[in-house]
Order: C-alpha cells, then sequence, then structure tokens
C-alpha cells in the first residue's frame, strides 16, 4: 500500500487572471503531521480547498489516498475530516444535532466527540449561541469523528483558548500516533512547532521552502541574549561575527542581544570579553517564525 495519503503535484490554482496556487508539491505519509506554513495570502486555504475536492485546479493534480478528491468526494467522505476555515453550521439547530448530522452525512455513527472536544455540557445549545471558540471544537470533533486516515485541518484552533487549544492538540497527536496523515494550517508559530513533523511554507502561491524544522531554518541567524551592567556599554565592543544591539533595562542594567549565524564563536567571544560573569545568557535557534517575518519582509 502507499504511503503516501495527501499529495499535491504540480498544483495551479486561478481566481479568474489571478494566479493564487503556481505550480507547488507536497506529500504527507501515513502517520505524519505536515504544517503547511506562510504569510496572509500566501494560498494556503486555496490550496486545502482544491485538497478536499471544493474546487478544480487548473494545472496539476491533487490526490488524497490516490483518488482525485473533486471526482471522488463520495468516497472519501467517510475516509477525510475536515476542519474547513468557514464550517457554515446552521445556528439553528443544536451542537448534538449538529455533532450527529454531518458525522452522519460522513458515514459515521455519532460517539464520543462531543465530549472529547469539551462540548458535552453544551450539546443541547443552539449553534448560533456558541462561542467561536467552541464552534472550533465543534468542527474539530467532526472532523475527527470515525477516526478517519487522512485529516485537513485549516487553522483548527483558531479562537481557541490555551485550555481548549492543549485539548485539540493532544486530540490531533492522538489520531496521528494512530496513523492517521494530517496536513495542518496555522498561523501560531507554538502549535507548528509543537505539532509538526515538517513544514512546507508557502509565499506567493509557491514553495518558498521544505523540509523539517532544522532544514527550513538553516542559514539563519541564532539569538544570544545576556543581561549585564550598563556600565559594560563604555568598554570597547567584543569582536563578533554576527551584529551586536543594546537595550536600557531598569536598575542600572542593559540587555545585549547579538544576532548571529556562529553562535558557538560568538558566545565564547562574549564571555571572554565581559569583566564579570555572564550567568545569564542564553542562546535561542532560529524557529519557522523566522522564516515567516523573513517572507513578510520580502515582499
Amino acid at each position: 500500500m502507499d504511503d503516501i495519503a495527501i499529495a499535491a503535484h504540480d498544483l495551479r490554482c486561478r481566481y479568474g487572471d489571478f494566479e493564487a496556487v503556481g505550480g507547488v508539491g507536497l506529500a504527507v505519509r501515513r502517520g505524519e503531521l505536515l504544517c503547511l506554513a506562510g504569510t496572509n495570502g500566501a494560498g494556503k486555504t486555496t490550496i486545502v480547498d482544491t485538497l478536499c475536492g471544493h474546487r478544480r485546479p487548473v494545472g496539476g493534480r491533487a490526490r488524497l489516498l490516490g483518488l482525485d478528491p473533486a471526482r471522488h468526494r463520495h468516497r472519501l467522505a467517510a475516509r477525510v475530516g475536515v476542519v474547513p476555515q468557514d464550517p457554515g453550521f446552521a445556528g439553528g439547530l443544536t451542537t448534538e444535532e449538529t455533532y450527529a448530522l454531518w458525522t452522519r452525512l460522513r458515514g459515521h455513527r455519532p460517539h464520543r466527540g462531543l465530549a472529547e472536544a469539551g462540548l458535552a455540557h453544551r450539546r443541547r445549545v443552539p449553534v448560533r449561541q456558541l462561542s467561536g471558540g467552541e464552534r472550533r471544537r465543534l468542527d474539530l470533533a467532526i472532523a475527527l469523528a470515525g477516526h478517519p486516515p487522512v485529516l485537513l485541518l485549516d487553522e483548527p484552533t483558531a479562537g481557541l483558548d490555551l485550555e481548549a487549544r492543549e485539548r485539540a492538540w493532544t486530540l490531533i497527536r492522538e489520531r496521528r500516533a494512530a496513523g492517521a496523515a494530517v496536513l495542518l494550517t496555522t498561523h501560531a508559530v507554538e502549535e507548528a512547532e509543537t505539532l509538526a513533523d515538517r513544514y512546507v511554507v508557502v509565499h506567493g502561491g509557491a514553495v518558498a521552502a521544505a523540509g523539517t524544522a532544522a532544514e527550513i531554518t538553516a542559514g539563519l541567524a541564532h539569538r544570544i541574549t545576556t543581561v549585564v551592567p550598563a556600565r559594560l556599554r563604555r568598554l570597547e565592543p567584543p569582536r563578533l561575527r554576527g551584529q551586536a544591539t543594546w537595550r536600557e533595562l531598569p536598575g542600572g542594567q542593559a540587555e545585549l542581544v547579538v544576532t548571529t549565524p556562529e553562535p558557538g564563536a560568538d558566545t565564547a567571544a562574549l564571555r571572554g570579553w565581559s569583566p564579570v560573569p555572564l550567568d545569564r545568557l542564553a542562546v535561542t535557534p532560529p524557529s519557522i517564525g523566522d522564516v515567516l517575518r523573513r517572507l513578510a519582509g520580502s515582499s
């Protein structure tokens, strides 16, 4: 059996004359979570909509479990769980009725999804009275119903508080561990770094970077941060490979931040330069957030 459950090859999508997605490729294996990241308007939701079968690409191809999602939506309904950007629930139905309706439409029997999502106590409340975060939890409960082997999650924790977000993360991790292939979009850097095995970063409708966190941040600068007595600013500056900036702090202190591609060499240089011990020196590696900020700055 093919290990690739979610795939796009040279995917191209247009809105009139505007090319929203231009030649994107990705693949997600069973038991893997791929984070589709990018700045606003990068094409993430268009890619997810195309993988769901809601739109046909003008070029390339999309496949879920080896099938064309636009041609085989009925065959895939029970095997693909989706958290869309905008679900469009009927406000007059209760939470329980909505969950039961959508679960049965996908070919499953309603089970413990509302309890798992922390909504059992809200089961008789009309959907129109749910908060935005509660509606998002309902989206996720419906997507996870029946333990589908493919999950397409477009910002599944948007609007959730800390407790609800961590509950959602646990559910998503459990499904990945059980063998589901998960494609997730998010604007939350912490969420991406917590959940993702690999990333595809899109910018302007094209793939700007792809790989593990270590692979896509390779070559980006580390940050060295330390707090020292402000009087050290009067010393001859240390010879560094990176760029140093200072920020005054209360109590005669100052924060020194060094942005550097060679953190080992510059850490040693700082320790050799300072006449006082640098006990609060911290080295922060580059993150997916740094990749996104770099892309946003290049727009």
